[in-house]
């Protein structure tokens, strides 16, 4: 995340709990990155005249005007239900961290009874996870978070087989995909100089090595999907998803 990106998120995530605060050890380890860069950033919204303050003491930290918030957005219960319902689908997936963010910042800035309303609903939704023979449930943290897309870097994969057997290997993140409670790293993988699919709680462990990877396009047909029918999430049904 450049330093734009992470400014904006700071105050994004100030309005999100504002009026209460949060301390400079808290956002830097959310924002990856040292307290002294949190309070530098934090210094540099104050000065261009963001309404942000410190608060002494045990549980202090930096804080945000609640009036300076954005308007409430205009959402009907029915759409506010769908929203909420949509990203906590995401809950085990490759997109989990960005999902609770952007719940968050919904919910700051929805009309609070409107919001209560959809709280009560949200609490009837339920999400039936089966779970295999023999398995445990999928873990909580994927290894894999989604900005690895944006990131555009090539990671050093630890992966296990089927048997548990482990590979390092160097991959170029291409895409996702997900099946059932299942979630998927679709990538280039240099051992085996060619488009793998990594389910992802069979990687161990995720590093990125700072190379930016080449362009390269993802089709359906690279996946050599024998059944089923890919769907890109960010087109609507009917609108001509591929096939495999």
């Amino acid at each position: 995340m450049n330093r734009t990106d992470r400014l904006y998120a700071l105050v994004e995530e100030l309005r999100a709990v504002a009026p209460q605060p949060r301390s400079a050890a808290w956002l830097a380890h959310r924002f990856e990155v040292s307290s002294r860069t949190i309070e530098r950033d934090l210094s540099a919204l104050q000065q261009s005249g963001v309404p942000i303050w410190a608060q002494n003491g045990r549980r202090g930290g930096y804080a945000i005007d609640a009036s300076h918030t954005l308007a409430p957005l205009g959402f009907t219960v029915e759409e506010a239900l769908a929203v909420t319902v949509g990203l906590g689908m995401l809950s085990g997936s490759p997109f989990r961290d960005a999902g609770a963010s952007a719940l968050r910042k919904v919910s700051a800035v929805m009309d609070e009874r409107r919001l209560q309303r959809t709280a009560e609903l949200a609490r009837r939704v339920y999400l039936l996870e089966e779970i295999g023979e023999g398995e445990g449930a999928a873990p909580d943290t994927p290894a894999v978070r989604g900005e690895v897309l944006a990131a555009g870097r090539v990671l050093r994969l630890t992966y296990r087989d089927r048997a548990g057997e482990r590979t390092v290997r160097e991959v170029e993140p291409l895409g996702f995909v997900g099946r059932g409670g299942d979630w998927y790293l679709i990538a280039w993988c240099r051992l085996r100089n060619g488009v793998r699919a990594f389910r992802g709680d069979r990687i161990a462990e995720a590093e990125p090595t700072g190379e930016r990877a080449p362009e390269r396009m993802l089709s359906a047909g690279d996946l050599d999907i024998a059944y089923g029918h890919l769907r890109p999430v960010g087109r609507a049904r009917g609108d001509g998803g591929e096939t495999a």
